[in-house]
């Protein structure tokens, strides 16, 4: 069952939340993430991907990235931008985006349930970034980024969170540039706070939605200070990190897709025609067609699109993995034909997350900058779940979660 614990957030005040609160550090690339923080000296961009007030020859691992991190937090914090609870709290983190609502809890997790499987994952890990991370938590002394967790809903804890929503103000209220409105609220009252976590304690699993790096560094700087710290007793922060929980219910998966440099030496109709043997063509037209059921794929090649619709011996219903939309992509289409077997690492295709839409899929396409561009249906929460509760992991770039929480707002402190 779930283990969670409230803490003493370092955070914005409330006067600079708007402009702190920052896009996580791995959907922005360096020129992106200069650009957002070129008038915005408060951006989290200067702590979470603090690469962006070095030199262009320093390397994004070097150790002089990991040092501007730890010293970007302190100013911020020896400046006033941040103040920190006096007494360990819950918070409840809204997002409303479209005139969808998610409301999540802010917490901190065990590194326990991480290493039991109470806490479950569906991806996973390269070393690299793994080691990025543990770098970064390790200079900067905390968690700065949260990890978005699902937990199947419970009325209990929403009737709880709902009820709080209803009768306190708000501790911050603000809209991102992108239209996210972002709400804020602080629990208190240690009655409701143990209250809260022992409905948790009622929680079989807990699902890591979107986070994998910075959770499995959590828990290896963690096991770490064990080492260093052999008396420790299980309630120091190290054993802990910082995280949002939400019901599944409330989550907002977008379609992830993907372009392709080359069709591997076939031409069009040729290519097409090895389409035939896996899909049947159920549209082709100007007009952009979107997938909306599952097996369903959307294919732009040389000004047109095509509807595709998975035939029914490409899936098998019992593999939950294989019957995936991006794996069936992956089997069907870009290893035997395409010849693209490790799609992590080939440079020949690339991604792109749903909230930047068909638009952006066809600008790369007609810009010749790549050949072909797929569009798929999203992967639902429960296919992500199921796979976890096998003890599976589902293939590279499988879900784009949408609204993206914001670094900054929480920080969790090791000490």
């Amino acid at each position: 069952m779930a283990n969670i614990k409230c803490f003493k957030a370092l955070r914005p005040k409330q006067e600079f939340v708007s402009q702190v609160a920052a896009l996580p550090y791995d959907v922005v690339n360096v020129e992106e993430a200069r650009e957002e923080v070129k008038d915005n000296k408060y951006s989290f961009l200067h702590v979470d991907k603090p690469e962006i007030d070095l030199e262009d020859s320093v390397d994004h691992y070097d150790k002089k990235v990991y040092e501007q991190a730890g010293k970007s937090l302190k100013n911020m914090v020896k400046n006033n931008v941040f103040i920190q609870d006096h007494k360990e709290c819950l918070y409840i983190y809204r997002l409303e985006r479209l005139g969808m609502i998610q409301n999540g809890l802010v917490c901190c997790c065990s590194i326990d349930d991480y290493l039991n499987d109470v806490i479950k994952k569906h991806e996973h890990t390269l070393v690299n970034k793994e080691q990025d991370r543990i770098n970064h938590v390790k200079f900067t002394d905390a968690h700065t980024g949260p990890i978005m967790m699902a937990y199947r809903k419970r009325d209990k804890i929403s009737c709880i969170i709902n009820d709080w929503v209803s009768n306190h103000m708000p501790l911050y209220d603000f809209k991102s540039k992108d239209g996210v409105h972002h709400t804020v609220w602080r629990i208190d009252e240690l009655e409701k706070i143990e209250e809260i976590i022992g409905e948790f304690s009622k929680v079989p699993s807990i699902y890591i939605a979107d986070g994998h790096h910075r959770a499995a560094a959590a828990v290896k700087v963690g096991l770490m200070k064990r080492e260093e710290n052999q008396d420790y007793t299980g309630d120091e922060e190290f054993n802990f990190f910082l995280s949002v929980l939400f019901p599944s219910d409330e989550l907002n998966i977008l379609e992830y897709n993907r372009v392709i440099k080359d069709l591997n030496g076939f031409s069009v109709d040729d290519f097409i025609q090895k389409l035939h043997v896996d899909f049947d063509i159920i549209y082709k037209g100007n007009d952009f067609f979107k997938p909306k059921k599952r097996r369903c794929f959307s294919l732009y090649l040389e000004g047109k699109w095509y509807g595709l619709q998975a035939k029914p011996h490409t899936f098998n219903e019992r593999d939950p993995v294989a019957c995936l939309d991006v794996s069936i992509l992956q089997s069907r289409v870009f290893a035997p034909i395409l010849g693209i077997d490790d799609p992590r690492n080939d440079p020949r295709i690339d991604f792109v997350g749903g909230i930047r839409g068909f638009e952006e899929l066809k600008r790369r396409v007609d810009s010749k900058e790549m050949k072909a561009a797929f569009y798929l249906h999203p992967t639902s929460i429960d296919e992500l779940m199921n796979i976890a509760d096998c003890g599976l992991v589902m293939p590279p770039k499988s879900t784009w979660f949408e609204p993206k929480l914001r670094s900054g707002i929480f920080i969790h402190t090791l000490k």
